[in-house]
């Protein structure tokens, strides 16, 4: 068996010389990236035959002469397989021929005798070459299957162009891949550019759930739930001035169980102090279920809960607290900074759902420059938006929900800020290529 070294400006290129020159039977060892390229080192048996060699030149020139997308058997020869599938169980099946060379290599003794130094070390060898060949061969599936995707991707561009220009400016809004593919797949064929822009809009609109004052319309006891710096104080303080605005004083109460970040209970027994509304402090279960007995007679209680990380072990305290009081029934209400990436986002609704949830309310819209990821967890995880803060003043900058709001605010921010930065980019490329 012997070995050579191709090299070729990606990998396409590198595989059809491999081809060329070896022939459909070469196996691929490895392959590396370098500055200019692609590096591919192939093993083969024989010498290449010559008549293939040349037959393989005239067919290169032929297909320099069409302009069509190689398929997947163009890009790794005329004789190999055409999937990806196919290719892995070739070279897999190239890999145990080769092992069993080297097993069979081995001399068989008629005499049993006491394995020498090198023979115990050289199953080792065997191994580390099989477990290197395997990472190769996994390095190659990927980008194979990367230039593949590549491939499909621009096929779907060519067929349906106004897809592919309206996925780019929902993914500029924020939406997340699975959410834009999914509306946009639903867009008239027959519609122009700004009718299937609008037609997504209200596509968005109604896949997202809200309820309308939710809180402050239903008597009982509410508890705000969600990570640290949510502004989860803060919105209580807007909740509690607006329902005793509504309801009257005497009918308010607020209890928080944040027992750790310094200064918690000061700031919300301050909003109390100015609202006028009791403020009091619960350290665990017990005296929590004391309190809300004691408040059993308000018609609206609101709970602040500490705002600790996902990783946090003691936010499953307390969650456990709250489900500990099943002699109330607590709605509990998951408060999300829209300002968040989605990620983050997504990971705190997967934490928080150990409880079942009533909604959600959106915390510092003033502070976003996109819309979309807050859009698109509350839509793939089936959330109803309650209430949008947008501000830090009491009690005015908290609102109900709306879709209409949410996805008009959407579209403005993705006027503002993604569209001036797409056309920043623009001229700043066009400046550097004069």
């Amino acid at each position: 068996m012997k070995i050579r070294r191709f090299y070729g400006k990606d990998m396409r290129e590198a595989l059809k010389q491999v081809k060329d020159e070896l022939g459909g039977d070469a196996v691929i060892m490895s392959n590396k990236k370098h500055a200019d390229g692609i590096e591919i080192v192939a093993a083969y048996d024989k010498e290449p035959d010559a008549q293939l060699v040349s037959k393989n030149s005239n067919d290169e020139a032929n297909q320099k002469s069409t302009s069509k997308i190689p398929s997947l058997s163009e890009i790794i020869g005329d004789t190999a397989p055409d999937s990806l599938k196919a290719l892995l169980e070739k070279q897999s099946q190239a890999v145990s021929k080769k092992t069993e060379a080297i097993e069979a290599y081995q001399p068989q003794e008629s005499t049993p005798k006491s394995p020498s130094r090198t023979e115990k070390q050289r199953p080792n060898y065997q191994n580390d070459a099989l477990s290197e060949m395997r990472q190769e061969l996994s390095s190659l599936r990927n980008i194979l299957q990367f230039q593949v995707s590549g491939l499909i991707a621009q096929e779907k561009q060519r067929q349906h162009p106004l897809h592919g220009y309206l996925l780019e400016k929902l993914h500029n809004m924020g939406i997340s891949n699975n959410l834009a593919e999914e509306v946009v797949s639903y867009t008239p064929e027959s519609s122009d550019e700004r009718q299937a822009w609008l037609f997504l809009l209200k596509l968005l609109a109604n896949k997202l759930q809200t309820k309308h004052d939710d809180i402050l319309s239903q008597p009982g006891v509410v508890a705000l739930m969600g990570p640290t710096g949510t502004g989860k104080t803060t919105t209580i303080a807007k909740l509690a001035a607006q329902a005793v605005k509504k309801y009257g004083v005497e009918n308010v109460a607020v209890i928080t169980l944040d027992n750790y970040r310094i200064g918690a209970f000061d700031q919300i027994a301050t909003y109390g102090k100015i609202i006028g509304c009791p403020v009091k402090q619960a350290q665990d279960a017990s005296q929590l279920t004391d309190l809300l007995y004691q408040f059993k007679n308000k018609r609206l209680v609101l709970i602040d809960t500490a705002g600790y990380s996902q990783k946090d072990a003691r936010l499953i305290k307390q969650l456990d607290t709250i489900k500990q009081n099943s002699c109330v029934n607590i709605r509990k209400y998951l408060v999300i900074q829209a300002n968040c990436q989605y990620r983050a986002m997504q990971q705190t609704v997967n934490e928080y759902r150990k409880i079942s949830l009533h909604g959600c309310i959106l915390t510092k819209l003033d502070e976003c420059y996109s819309l979309g990821e807050a859009i698109s967890v509350a839509i793939e995880n089936k959330l109803q938006i309650c209430y949008l803060a947008d501000g830090q003043r009491v009690p005015e900058d908290l609102q109900s929900a709306s879709t209409k709001h949410l996805i008009t605010s959407a579209a403005k921010l993705y006027k503002k800020y993604a569209l001036l930065h797409t056309r920043a980019s623009k001229v700043n490329s066009e400046v550097a290529a004069i």
